[in-house]
C-alpha cells in the first residue's frame, strides 16, 4: 500500500443527464479530471469494493449519504464514493440504494485506485481488480486524513469494515471519539 500526499492525476469516465440527447437515455459522456473533481475543494472520499455488494450497499454508502447534511456543516463541499465498476453499474447502483447526496464516481479501469495504491486483487470472490476499502479527506487535492482497513492485500479472505465508515470520518472532522461503525442503514438483498 503506498502512502502519497496527493490525490493522483486521472481522468474519470462519466455519465451525466443530458436533456438535449434525444431519446430515452438522455446522458452523455463527460470526463472529469482530478483538477475538476478536488481543485479548490474539501472533498471527503470514500471508496469500497463494490457496486450491488452488501456492506456497500447496507451501510458505507447509504450511511454516508444519511450523514450528508453534518458532512456539509463540517465545511464539505461533496461527498464522493469511488468504486472499480463502470458509469453504467454505478449509475444502477444509485438509483437501487437511493442516493441523491452522495457522487457516485466510477473508476472503470481502476487507475485511480491503482495510484493511490489500493488496488488488490479479489479474484477470490470472482470480482477481479478492485479497490480495497478506505476513506479520505481532501483539501484542495491534498490528502489530510486516510482510514484503510486492515488486512490491506490480495485475495483477502475477509472484508474489513472498521474505519472507512461516515461516522469515523466525522468523528475525525469534529475532533471527537467515533462510537465505531452503526448499524446497516438499510436492508440489502444482492
Amino acid at each position: 500500500m503506498a502512502v502519497i500526499e496527493r490525490v493522483p492525476q486521472v481522468v474519470f469516465k462519466t455519465r451525466v443527464r443530458d436533456e438535449s440527447v434525444p431519446g430515452p437515455n438522455p446522458y452523455r459522456w463527460e470526463d472529469l479530471t482530478t483538477d475538476d473533481i478536488f481543485k479548490g475543494k474539501k472533498v471527503v472520499v470514500f471508496s469500497l469494493p463494490g457496486a450491488f455488494t452488501p456492506t456497500c450497499s447496507s451501510n458505507h454508502l447509504p450511511r454516508y449519504e444519511e450523514l450528508y447534511e453534518e458532512f456539509k456543516a463540517q465545511g464539505v463541499d461533496q461527498i464522493i464514493c469511488i468504486s472499480v465498476n463502470d458509469a453504467f453499474v454505478m449509475f444502477q447502483w444509485g438509483k437501487q440504494v437511493g442516493a441523491k447526496n452522495v457522487f457516485l464516481l466510477p473508476d472503470g479501469n481502476g487507475e485511480f485506485s491503482r495510484k493511490m495504491g489500493m488496488l488488490v486483487d479479489k479474484s477470490n470472490l470472482g470480482f477481479g481488480m478492485r479497490s480495497w476499502r478506505y476513506s479520505m479527506l481532501v483539501n484542495d487535492g491534498h490528502i489530510e486524513k486516510i482510514f484503510t482497513e486492515a488486512e490491506f492485500g490480495d485475495n483477502c479472505p475477509i472484508d474489513p469494515f472498521e474505519v472507512s465508515d461516515a461516522d469515523t470520518m466525522l468523528a475525525y472532522m469534529k475532533g471527537t471519539q467515533s462510537g465505531g461503525v452503526s448499524a446497516p442503514v438499510i436492508e440489502f438483498v444482492g
